[in-house]
């Protein structure tokens, strides 16, 4: 399989900061790879180099098989991104910012408009509607449309979900999809653990390194220890009495309730035991599923 995206032992510094050290890896051809890592790991430094915005102090790197240095101007037509922050006119109406960015590639909005119109069709709703006054989701949406107007070969998101909610989340997901099937590759980073599983691919970014690559399930089975939930009505007593407890490598919130990661001297019965002891005598503990999130903080301890 042929790759879109080739990432080749790039590296950035800002001053004595490393915001990307020697980072390695590929996004096969028409794929949805994810970019998984919390704030500050190097996400943005990286789309901003993909996206030519930024030259890498080393390294190479090729987007759609053109060199980010030197293809720079041909490879602007053949990408579309879309940064975090909502980056459109805010005092142009919907209408006008989509046919801006078209005219921007040399296109008429009606050229490409099979490709946005499942994208676009609530928008379609009010046309004449400032950006500036739409909701969350609906910039979202507009922002997606006139980065795809052109049909790039490539689309670049970096954290399109971030402080959208859940239902919005889901469908721009479900958008996502669609745009794969139509042969579009698609690089998108997040840091909601759970928007891993639905690409194909994904690398865990962590402080500018790559931890590990590969498809959600397969980094799940690297997780390697026994992972055990735990709750009771006092959360914060039960977190640290369960740091202490023989066995337990690790455990921190997971939501509603507390991860245990484990090794072999952990005893269940002895656990329990030992909280009730200690005045925690709601407390539960039962096993579960490991995943992407419990193999990223075991691989950034380590």
């Amino acid at each position: 399989m042929n790759n879109a995206i080739e990432i080749r032992n790039i590296t950035k510094r800002f001053g004595n900061l490393a915001a990307l050290d020697n980072v390695t890896f590929s996004v096969p051809d028409g794929s949805v790879f994810g970019l998984i890592g919390p704030d500050g790991a190097g996400k943005t430094t990286l789309y901003s180099i993909l996206a030519t915005l930024l030259a890498p102090d080393s390294g190479r790197a090729t987007v759609a098989g053109l060199d980010v240095i030197k293809d720079f101007k041909r490879l602007r037509s053949a990408i579309g991104y879309m940064p975090e922050r909502f980056s459109l006119y805010p005092d142009l109406t919907v209408s006008e910012n989509l046919h801006f960015f078209a005219s921007l590639f040399g296109v008429r909005v009606e050229d490409n408009f099979d490709l946005i119109a499942p994208i676009f069709g609530q928008l379609a709703k009010f046309p004449h509607r400032m950006a500036a006054a739409l909701s969350g989701g609906m910039k979202q949406k507009l922002a997606l449309s006139c980065a795809l107007i052109h049909r790039p070969k490539v689309l670049l998101l970096d954290e399109p979900t971030t402080g959208v909610d859940a239902v919005s989340r889901s469908e721009f997901w479900e958008m996502l999809a669609t745009l794969k099937q139509k042969g579009i590759t698609i690089l998108v980073s997040t840091s909601y653990m759970d928007e891993a599983e639905r690409c194909d691919r994904i690398a865990l970014i962590n402080k500018g390194h790559i931890l590990d690559v590969d498809a959600p399930g397969k980094l799940v089975d690297k997780t390697g220890i026994d992972i055990y939930n735990a709750s009771a009505r006092e959360m914060y007593p039960l977190l640290q009495a369960i740091r202490n407890i023989d066995g337990v490598k690790d455990c921190y919130t997971f939501g509603a309730t507390l991860h245990l990661a484990t090794d072999k001297n952990f005893n269940l019965e002895n656990a329990i035991g030992r909280l009730r002891q200690e005045g925690l005598t709601d407390a539960r503990i039962y096993p579960a599923k490991g995943n992407i999130e419990d193999l990223f903080i075991k691989l950034a301890k380590e």
